[in-house]
Order: structure tokens, then C-alpha cells, then sequence
């Protein structure tokens, strides 16, 4: 389970994070949604240990960061996946040596191991036989498909993704959305998702946060968001043009 309790971060003087409070359930898909800005980002970082908030609490399987070391939690980072946003792929390794990098730094395997587990990551995520490609060469599906093979490779419980299709094509980001549901059930993990895709988003996700100016203002299943009858939560759900977010 992930538990944030009464959050709050600021960057440069501004208020990013406004007493964020939210649940996300043990093998959980929990999508979280909100206007540009609105903190979705920060609190998956968060989650992940990489900010520290200035007040509140954040707990990841009943382990709170905060009373972590550097070193305690750069080792808790282990069972922890991410993607982020821009794909965040080493431009000068391979696809092979990208996926591998977690298991490299995170894991005692040995390489016959990791050589192995990242064959089996390509295989999964449809690019087999990609290994020894740079990510240059790749389209921006696959090199999100890439992401979604390093974020996977530790079988990490919990998992987080920022934006997973961003700038795809459609069929290629109902792919890659499929491609993830399928993962979270597979390995039954603990998944925060944060998308501006909300019809594919909604057709994953078990629960759903949303976040306006810093602040959680829903959080319930998927069925409960799209029959929400708050005027700014169905403004933002069903894209209606009744007033400024």
C-alpha cells in the first residue's frame, strides 16, 4: 500500500503539493489526473523518495521515507519502478545495457542472469532481438516500450508512471496501456499512473485521483469518477468547456 498523509512541497516559494492526503490500495492501478500543474508529477516523485516534502508523510508498504537514510533509502528505491516522462534512456547504451542498468545497480545477479532477464523483458514488451540498438534509432513507441521493459525488469511491487503515452499515435498508446495492465496484473503491483489520456487511462484503472492547484479534490474507483457529480471533477473528466480549470 501507499499512504500520503497531509503532504505539502514547495519549489522556489511556490506551493505545489497543498495537504495532499491519498490511499493507493495493495495491488492498487491507481490513475492520477488534473490540469497541467497541478502537482501530478511531484507526488510521484514523491512516492519515489527523489523529493522530500516539508511537511507530512509518505508511506510505501508500511516503511515511512522520511525516517530513512540516504543510503537506507537508495537501497528501498530497489522495489520501486518508474518511468518518467521523457523515457529518461541513456542515449550512449545500448537497449539492452538501459533495461539492464536497475538490475546492474540495484542487484546482486550475475550477468548471465541480467542478460537473460533482459531478453525476456524485449520479448515481453515486443522487441525482440532490440538489445543491441541505440535508442536514436528507435520510434517513440518503442523507446516508451523500452521505458516500460526498465521499469519492470527488478519485478519491482510498486510502480510508477509519468505520461506512459504521451505524444503516441492512438493505437499505439492503447497498446502500450494494455501492455501495462497486463504487467500490474501479472506481477500483482502496486501502480500510481499519471496520464493526460484519460478515456485509455479509464480503461485500466481501478481507482482515481485527481489533483486541481495542489490539492487531492477525488479520490474513488474508476466507475465513481466518471459518475462524479462535481461540477470541477466532471468538467475535467468528460472535457466539458464550462468554465477555466
Amino acid at each position: 500500500m501507499i499512504r500520503l498523509e497531509n503532504v505539502e512541497k514547495s519549489f522556489r516559494g511556490r506551493q505545489v503539493l497543498r495537504g495532499v492526503t491519498m490511499t493507493v490500495p495493495q495491488g492498487c492501478l491507481y490513475g492520477l489526473i488534473g490540469p497541467g500543474a497541478a502537482g501530478k508529477s511531484v507526488v510521484l516523485k514523491t512516492i519515489a523518495g527523489l523529493e522530500r516534502p516539508e511537511q507530512g508523510r509518505v508511506y510505501v508498504d508500511g516503511v515511512e521515507l522520511r525516517e530513512l537514510s540516504e543510503l537506507e533509502l537508495q537501497e528501498f528505491r530497489a522495489r520501486i519502478g518508474m518511468l518518467f516522462q521523457n523515457n529518461a534512456l541513456f542515449d550512449y547504451a545500448t537497449v539492452g545495457e538501459n533495461i539492464a542498468f536497475p538490475l546492474r545497480r540495484l542487484t546482486k545477479h550475475d550477468e548471465p542472469a541480467i542478460l537473460a532477464r533482459v531478453e525476456e523483458r524485449l520479448e515481453r514488451v515486443g522487441l525482440a532481438g532490440f538489445s543491441e540498438r541505440l535508442p536514436a534509432g528507435l520510434s517513440g513507441g518503442q523507446k516508451k516500450r523500452v521505458g516500460v521493459a526498465r521499469a519492470t525488469v527488478c519485478t519491482a511491487p510498486f510502480v510508477l508512471y509519468d505520461e506512459p503515452a504521451a505524444g503516441l499515435d492512438p493505437v499505439t498508446s492503447q497498446r502500450i496501456f494494455e501492455l501495462l495492465r497486463e504487467e500490474q496484473r501479472r506481477a500483482g503491483a502496486t501502480v500510481v499512473m499519471v496520464s493526460s489520456d484519460l478515456e485509455r487511462l479509464f480503461s485500466v484503472t481501478d481507482r482515481i485521483g485527481m489533483l486541481h492547484e495542489g490539492r487531492l479534490v477525488f479520490d474513488g474507483t474508476t466507475e465513481e469518477a466518471l459518475a462524479a457529480t462535481d461540477p470541477l471533477v466532471r468538467q475535467f473528466v468528460h472535457g466539458l468547456a464550462t468554465g477555466p480549470l
